[in-house]
């Protein structure tokens, strides 16, 4: 990727900071993801049987890969990546300060068997104060509207943390006590072309349903903190029930 324009950056910033959610077309080029493509599946074919169990999440089949966790500790190559300056200067003021590569995963959404992720703010997980926390989220294959779309609440990230539960979901264990009132049409569907990417707050609610489709809808995601956040003891102590419960979050 390249550097926004100072006025698309500006542009980007307001987005965000009003609707908790912004749209980046063409975030990556297709040779950036064919390669990151490439990457994920040697790693998962050559590197993932000799990483820890919580290196990944597995579907109902216990065989297909559902997430890949931990990217950043278990792959030079994608930590790198991770490292351009230009997604540093874009991500730097969306979280308030130096960013901080705090994850890098993946949502895979296989054809056919991809499960559902609940209604969830990302800081039920990632547990800062102040909330400067963000998620990049590029799509790798087509996300349509049959294949698992993940829907935002726009705005949402204004109402600061929402009451939780345990999900019982194998890779999102904590989800909202309640699900959103904002119907789904109402609700922001994010529907990209490969290589088209989402920025989205850690507080905004958001939510996508199972694949039941042919084609499958691989995410790769770059999760950013401000250098200044801490971590919430309460927010985390919560976490760690609902990730006991159910492991790897």
């Amino acid at each position: 990727m390249t550097s926004p324009s100072e006025q698309d950056l500006n542009r980007i910033v307001a987005d965000y900071q009003r609707d908790g959610v912004v749209v980046l077309r063409h975030f990556f080029s297709a040779e950036e993801v064919a390669e990151v493509r490439a990457e994920v599946e040697r790693y998962i074919r050559d590197d993932l049987a000799t990483k820890p169990a919580d290196a990944a999440t597995r579907e109902a089949d216990g065989v297909t890969v559902r997430n890949l966790w931990r990217l950043e500790q278990h792959n030079e190559k994608l930590r790198a990546l991770a490292a351009s300056p230009a997604i540093r200067d874009l991500v730097a003021p969306l979280v308030h300060g130096e960013p901080v590569l705090a994850g890098i995963e993946t949502f895979n959404k296989p054809a056919r068997i991809g499960s559902g992720v609940p209604y969830h703010q990302d800081n039920a997980y990632f547990c800062q104060t102040p909330p400067d926390m963000l998620t990049v989220w590029i799509a790798l294959d087509a996300v349509t509207a049959a294949n698992g779309p993940v829907f935002f609440v726009k705005g949402s990230h204004k109402l600061g943390a929402l009451p939780t539960k345990p999900s019982g979901v194998r890779g999102n264990s904590i989800g909202m006590a309640e699900p959103s009132a904002v119907p789904l049409a109402e609700q922001f569907c994010g529907l990209l072309a490969p290589g088209d990417a989402t920025i989205h707050h850690c507080n905004t609610i958001h939510h996508s349903a199972p694949n039941t489709t042919d084609f499958p809808r691989l995410g790769f995601l770059l999760v950013f903190r401000g250098r200044h956040t801490q971590t919430d003891p309460t927010l985390k102590a919560t976490y760690t029930i609902a990730a006991t419960a159910t492991p790897p979050a």
